[in-house]
C-alpha cells in the first residue's frame, strides 16, 4: 500500500510517499501523485517513507521527472530512503535523476543493508 502526506522540504511544499512503490501500487500512484503535487503546489517528492521500490516504481519516478521537465517545472526527488538508494545504485540510475542523494543518520541506522 502507498500513502501520501503533505510536508515541507527546505521551506517548500513537498509530498511524502509512504509504503511500497511497486507494480502493485504504481497505477494508482500514476493517477494520484501528479494531482497531489498540483494540489499542494509542490515540486518536491519526499522518498524517505518508500519501503519498497521495483522497476515499475522506478519507471514512474522517471516519468514524473521527465513530465515535470516537459511542463517547465523541475521535480525534485528528496530524502531518498535506503531502499530507494539501493535500487537506484543497482540500476545505476542515480545520475539520470540528477537529484542529490543525502541520507540522514536516522534513515541509515534502521537500514537492514548496513555493515
Amino acid at each position: 500500500m502507498l500513502s501520501y502526506q503533505a510536508t515541507q522540504h527546505e521551506g517548500r511544499p513537498a509530498l511524502k510517499l509512504k509504503g511500497a512503490l511497486t507494480i502493485y501500487t504504481v497505477t494508482q500512484a500514476w493517477r494520484d501523485i501528479p494531482t497531489k503535487l498540483a494540489k499542494h503546489k509542490s515540486k518536491v517528492l519526499d522518498l524517505s517513507g518508500v519501503e519498497e521500490l521495483d522497476t515499475a516504481g522506478v519507471q514512474l519516478l522517471l516519468w514524473l521527472k521527465r513530465d515535470g521537465i516537459g511542463r517547465g517545472s523541475d521535480l525534485v526527488l528528496a530524502h531518498h530512503s535506503p531502499e530507494v538508494v539501493e535500487v537506484l545504485d543497482l540500476l545505476r540510475l542515480a545520475a539520470v535523476f540528477g537529484d542529490a542523494i543525502l541520507l540522514s543518520p536516522s534513515s541509515t541506522s534502521g537500514s537492514r543493508h548496513g555493515s
